[in-house]
Formats: structure tokens, C-alpha cells, sequence
């Protein structure tokens, strides 16, 4: 699947999340933070999450709503959410089709073994769903702080 485009709409999609079922149409008015990460409870996702989460205030103060997303189940989602407070829903996209819509699915490596998994990617959209501005690759540090001055100058 090809890569969303810089100033195209986001196709809508379904997910289950921590708030239940969860749609882009529904969620459309308000800028829109979506950021993948590859797993919960896992150091550099947890600090990622945690980063989105001291700037909550400051997301909302710029109309912009925050979903972070990984394959991971429901219920691993409701506990990592309730462990670390993220006042921001987790969406369950356990048959990657939403990491597919965004194309964040890609080879990785580790300890020398190639395998496929999350890119950590942020995605941020405006008010109608359309795409402004992505970030692959992300390195947390300083990321969220990124993001936020992105949603403010849209």
C-alpha cells in the first residue's frame, strides 16, 4: 500500500481502542495527533507515550486530539494506559490493517535477525482528516515538543 501524501485526506477507518470502537469520521472538527509506536510497556514507547502525555494540556490548548497506536491487544493497551495515565486513547490495530493505511509496517533488525514490525511514525492531520505533516523514524527525545509546535503553527 502507498504511503498517505503530505495535503490528502486520511481514508476513514475503524478500530477498537480504549475508548471502544474508534473512527476517524467520528473524531473529524479537531486536529489529530496519530503516533505508532511497536509496543507496550517497552522503554522507548513508554517514554515516547510519557512525552505525549506531559504535553496533554498543551495539545488541547492547540485543538488537537492525541491516538497512539501498535498492534498490541485491548486489554495490553488498557492496562499500559491506566499504568503510566495517558488521559489520551490507545487504538488496538491487531491486524495491522491501520499500520498498512499509513505504512509504517517495515523491515527491522535486531541482534543481527531481520524481521517486519512498527516504524515508530507520528502522523498529524487537521480538522478534516487531511494529512500535514508526518515524522518517520522518530528518535523520542524532543518529539512530542516537535509535534506540538506543528499543531500550533496549523
Amino acid at each position: 500500500m502507498a504511503a498517505p501524501a503530505i495535503g490528502k485526506k486520511i481514508p476513514d477507518f475503524k478500530v477498537d481502542s480504549t475508548a471502544g470502537a474508534w473512527r476517524l469520521k467520528d473524531n473529524l472538527g479537531t486536529k489529530l495527533v496519530v503516533y505508532f509506536y511497536p509496543r507496550d510497556n517497552t522503554s522507548g514507547c513508554t517514554k515516547e507515550s510519557e512525552a505525549f502525555r506531559d504535553h496533554a494540556a498543551d495539545f488541547k490548548k492547540a485543538k488537537t486530539a492525541i491516538v497512539g497506536v501498535s498492534a498490541d491487544s485491548l486489554v495490553s493497551h488498557e492496562k499500559f494506559r491506566a499504568k503510566y495515565a495517558f488521559p489520551f486513547h490507545l487504538l488496538a490495530d491487531t491486524d495491522q490493517e491501520l499500520c498498512k493505511l499509513f505504512d509504517v509496517i517495515k523491515e527491522k533488525s535486531m541482534y543481527g535477525k531481520k524481521y517486519m514490525g512498527i516504524e515508530r511514525s507520528t502522523f498529524l492531520l487537521d480538522d478534516k482528516g487531511v494529512l500535514r505533516a508526518e515524522w518517520r523514524k522518530v528518535k523520542v527525545d524532543g518529539h512530542a515538543t516537535a509535534v506540538l509546535a506543528a499543531a500550533r503553527d496549523l
